[in-house]
């Protein structure tokens, strides 16, 4: 049996599968406005987003050294990110193992493309002692409307001379309910950030975040560790038309 399937059989599949059919497969939220023929959001309001996390995992494919995490399945990706600051990991992760991927739906808010950064992604990258540099286990991210169409933001994840630019995964993080720091908020949140414009999209409801390969494989920790995801410029999913 492939680990894949291991994975499957334990049953934690089940709640993706389930969470995605009670939500209608690809299919608007009720009372989603949807986007008009420009590709903007239609009569739905600009909102503050008063819940900006991702509401569902779609799909999860572990890759190798994946585990760490499991048990907490899916709500330790769905909630708000739990940062230890700049010298510390966060345990409150997802490993995705080598080249795993996870894809996660909002349902209420969708990220909108507003001035500058509009959606956040929280690892638990950390200051190396006596360094400038973060300790860093680098992923792709790529943005969809629909599901279908995908939309990848440019990532360097070995390009460690320029901070890998465009990837996930490379700064610490802060942002914690327990200590007051706002998720949404880039100046202090940490995590790292990513624009709709860069890629041309004007509204997205999926996002999905893939290791980039490039990181260790040992133990069932490995590759890009996903604390959570954030919406910091959002549209209302479920505004009255």
């Amino acid at each position: 049996m492939s680990r894949r399937a291991s994975w499957l059989h334990r049953g934690s599949a089940l709640v993706v599968l389930l969470s995605l059919t009670a939500c209608g497969g690809e299919d608007s939220p009720s009372g989603d406005a949807g986007p008009n023929d420009s590709g903007q959001p239609g009569d739905a309001s600009v909102a503050v987003p008063a819940d900006p996390y991702a509401d569902e995992v779609v799909e999860f494919l572990p890759g190798l050294g994946a585990g760490f995490g499991q048990d907490r399945f899916p709500s330790v990706v769905l909630g708000p990110p739990v940062g230890s600051g700049l010298d510390s990991g966060s345990l409150d992760v997802l490993s995705l193992g080598k080249s795993g991927s996870i894809t996660l739906r909002f349902t209420d808010i969708a990220v909108m493309d507003g001035p500058g950064v509009d959606l956040l992604v929280f690892e638990n990258a950390f200051l190396i002692a006596g360094g400038p540099r973060a300790f860093t286990e680098r992923a792709k991210v790529s943005v969809s409307d629909d599901g279908v169409r995908w939309f990848e933001f440019p990532c360097a994840p070995s390009d460690a001379a320029n901070n890998y630019p465009g990837c996930a995964g490379v700064r610490p993080v802060t942002a914690n309910p327990a200590a007051g720091i706002s998720a949404t908020d880039p100046a202090v949140a940490g995590g790292d950030g990513f624009d709709l414009a860069t890629v041309g999209l004007s509204r997205a409801r999926y996002v999905r975040i893939q290791d980039s390969g490039t990181n260790g494989s040992a133990g069932t920790s490995a590759g890009f560790d996903l604390d959570g995801v954030a919406v910091v410029n959002g549209v209302s999913l479920t505004a009255a038309p």
